[in-house]
């Protein structure tokens, strides 16, 4: 099974046990239910855009009974997608801009600013005038301005001008600039609805732009107020997958998306007569641990433990050890809800916006955030005597989480000379080759995992720099590629400045919402100078090995906009229509620059990134990456230095377990 459906070898301990009980599962239905070859775009083209329909393509010059043709119903249906991705991942910014508005005013009082710096930052790129003002004044406008950027009718949206000039023209000049995050949503449903744009071109041009709306508008307002409520993250070592659950202590688990109630309920975790009151229940005390995103953001900025990714939210609960599992939005499995049942879990949903029949509700409130959290908490813990015989696999790996862009430009120079000249250098010089995005989901119809890791492991091999977000992080994570220890995994050149600088050579920056990070440190990049004028200039990509929602087509798309070559694996959804597949890929290149491709296999994907980033590299004129060019400064040492045991290792080096319990 382990080979089928996973390499992590705890899920394989947990697929054993579900075979052994008869216990359904997502990685275990995939091998039952097979995708319909019709609507998945690898036979035929389905259009259900009207009640005429379903219309089903299967033969050549086929077209739908209003007589659609093929690229016309692919266009609709992947622009919708794009359009459900925007609209998840921006109404995550918006509640979050609610929340600052709501600290603004005073009618939070269990939220506060975290960061004052990062906040007049924002303040300062929204145009805000900020001298001799109190930061509540400040933040209330940024929070009033963030909010005008989703229902504004015309103009432009205001993060636009954090992009490279030259891109920014590119997008006036093509017209796809946002003039409001909501509007671009609700102007993809009304194209794509029947007997209206007909025209496939035309169609994704405004895909294109509702994408630039999420990417450059509610994802990145959604990172940057996370940053200002929660504090900005910056290195932090931690733990991820099922080993993290305790044995005898209350586990309360946070699944979704929003920081907003997970911070609340890490605060409520760690407050003494909540630990009073499970010791009272026979605990010794109160684990908080996560999955998916919200995991992410409390780990990059809490440290907090991640138990998995999103194909190990069923199994987590199958180790019958979890009390209360809490959810909000995005990525959650109704399966979860007779699962809880089953082994004593309390499944919460907490978000108005999404309720799971058989599982308790408790409407999160930011008015009154720690109340509900302590409501939480306490039904958690009077479930800790439910609690039956417990099957948590022992397999527990460590991670160094929490790589914002703020810290890569500080890390490369300290507080006062923190910029990306070093990078760029070292790009220019060849010592790294490139570098890549590689992010996004688990995919049940692919064994979990792999992709992610196979791809990750030959691109740091090949002096390629990687960072990472969202469940394609936690993969990495489980395998220890994200600490420094993994730099002798890496190329010669890639393992010289990661010693140099003290980071490991794939660079965990945060939830799926946080692939903005990336932008910006792309936008950086490419305004240091030395590699060109504009992000489709760097050598570059970005990968999503495992995707699976409509949110990494968003993303995929917003990074094409903005001038990067994309690589989506699994499946493709265009492979019937090669027609179509060339506008997205080719098409697309030559008006932003950036393209899209689909391509299953994990090898492949490495070997078109490569070419992609060499040929970039020729067209700046650099050097012609060479392998074996660097690596002469220390390599010996490093050697050595890694085959001895710990304890006797020169100045005393420490082992991870004993920093962690410092």
């Amino acid at each position: 099974m382990e080979g089928k459906a996973s390499i992590d070898p705890a899920v394989a301990c947990m697929l054993e046990y579900c075979e052994a009980e008869g216990i359904s599962t997502s990685l275990l239905r995939a091998e039952d239910m097979k995708p319909c070859p019709i609507g998945s775009g690898k036979s035929g083209i389905c259009c259900k855009v009207c009640a005429m329909g379903p219309c089903r393509l299967t033969k050549p010059d086929q077209v739908g009974l209003c007589g659609a043709t093929a690229d016309v119903i692919m266009a609709r249906n992947l622009a919708r997608s794009i359009a459900a991705g925007a609209a998840a991942h921006s109404d995550h910014g918006r509640d979050l801009a609610f929340t600052l508005l709501a600290v603004a005013k005073g009618e939070t009082p269990d939220y506060r600013i975290r960061d004052t710096q990062k906040l007049m930052s924002v303040a300062q790129l929204l145009g805000i005038h900020t001298d001799g003002r109190q930061i509540n004044q400040i933040a209330e406008e940024v929070a009033n301005r963030a909010l005008s950027a989703f229902g504004q009718q015309r103009g432009e949206i205001p993060y636009i001008s954090r992009a490279p000039r030259k891109r920014q023209e590119i997008w006036r000049k093509l017209g796809i600039v946002p003039r409001g995050i909501d509007r671009e949503v609700v102007e993809t449903l009304h194209r794509t609805h029947m007997g209206n744009d007909q025209d496939a071109e035309h169609i994704m041009r405004h895909a294109l732009r509702t994408a630039l709306a999420d990417g450059w508008g509610g994802s990145m307002l959604g990172t940057d107020i996370s940053d200002i409520l929660f504090g900005t993250p910056t290195p932090i070592l931690a733990r991820s997958n099922l080993g993290a659950l305790s044995k005898d202590e209350v586990n309360i688990v946070v699944h979704g998306h929003e920081p907003t109630l997970s911070e609340m309920i890490l605060t409520a975790v760690t407050m003494p007569e909540m630990i009073e009151y499970a010791k009272s229940k026979g605990a010794r005390g109160i684990n908080l641990t996560g999955i998916c995103c919200t995991a992410n953001e409390l780990l990059m900025r809490q440290g907090i433990a991640t138990i998995g990714n999103f194909l190990s939210q069923e199994l987590a609960l199958m180790t019958g050890s979890i009390e209360a599992m809490v959810v909000d939005i995005q990525c959650i499995m109704e399966a979860l809800a007779p699962l809880a049942n089953r082994f004593h879990t309390h499944l919460i949903t907490t978000s108005p916006k999404a309720k799971i029949k058989g599982a308790k509700h408790i409407e999160f409130d930011e008015h009154h955030a720690l109340d509900i959290a302590k409501e939480i908490v306490r039904m958690a813990i009077d479930n800790y005597p439910n609690r039956r015989q417990t099957n948590i696999p022992n397999v527990l790996d460590n991670m160094v989480a929490g790589f914002s862009h703020e810290y890569i430009n500080y890390m490369q120079g300290g507080l006062f000379r923190g910029s990306f000249r070093p990078l760029n250098d070292a790009i220019i010089a060849g010592r790294i080759r490139g570098a890549a995005g590689v992010v996004g989901c688990n995919n049940a119809r692919i064994c979990q995992d792999q992709a992610h890791t196979s791809v990750v492991r030959e691109l740091i091999k090949n002096d390629v720099l990687v960072v990472m977000t969202g469940c394609g992080a936690i993969a990495c994570s489980k395998f220890g590629l994200l600490l420094p220890e993994m730099m002798e995994h890496a190329g010669k050149g890639l393992r010289e400045v990661c010693e140099a600088i003290g980071i490991p050579p794939v660079l965990h920056m945060g939830s799926c919402v946080d692939n903005t990070r990336i932008l910006t440190v792309l936008t950086q990049m490419a305004n240091e100078g030395g590699l060109g004028e504009d992000i489709a200039d760097l050598p570059g990509v970005g990968i999503a090995p495992e995707w699976m929602s409509e949110k990494a087509l968003s993303i995929g798309t917003y990074f094409v906009a903005s001038g990067v070559y994309t690589i989506f694996g699994v499946t493709s959804p265009v492979a019937s229509n090669p027609e179509f597949a060339e506008l997205i890929s080719k098409g697309w290149e030559a008006q932003v620059g950036g393209k899209l491709e689909f391509e299953p296999d994990p090898a492949k994907i490495v070997e078109k990134a490569l070419a992609h980033i060499d040929a970039k590299r020729t067209a700046l004129g650099l050097v012609e990456y060479d392998p074996d060019r660097f690596g002469q400064s220390g390599d010996r040492n490093i050697e050595e230095w890694l085959e001895t045991p710990v304890e006797a290792r020169p100045g005393g080096a420490r082992s991870l377990a004993e920093i962690e319990a410092d």
